[in-house]
């Protein structure tokens, strides 16, 4: 594993929620990124660490290897890779987002 993968390792599974996204949780910087703020944000999480991938190429990569998931933003709860703005939306709209996120806080 290299030294980026090890970091996102670590970043990952020391957080409950992760978000890689594009800009961060005040600020978003693509439609996507936005949408899946609102999402954790609707779901009543409001503590989550946000990684901005425009401010680091190498994590911009390194994160698209790590879940071999071409696209940002991506949603990490307790270290398992969820998915990104399209399935967070499918998810919330089966209820199942919400019940992973409260085990989470848990």
């Amino acid at each position: 594993m290299s030294d980026m993968q090890q970091r996102i390792h670590q970043t990952v599974t020391g957080n409950p929620v992760v978000l890689y996204m594009k800009g961060d949780a005040r600020f978003p910087q693509c439609g996507f990124s936005a949408t899946a703020v609102q999402i954790l944000k609707t779901c009543g999480v409001n503590d989550f660490v946000t990684v901005n991938v425009l401010a680091d190429e190498a994590i911009r990569q390194g994160v698209k290897e790590y879940a071999n998931w071409p696209t940002i933003p991506q949603l990490y709860i307790k270290g398992e890779f969820i998915g990104g703005c399209d399935i967070m939306k499918e998810m919330y709209q089966a209820g199942e987002l919400q019940e992973m996120l409260e085990e989470a806080a848990a």
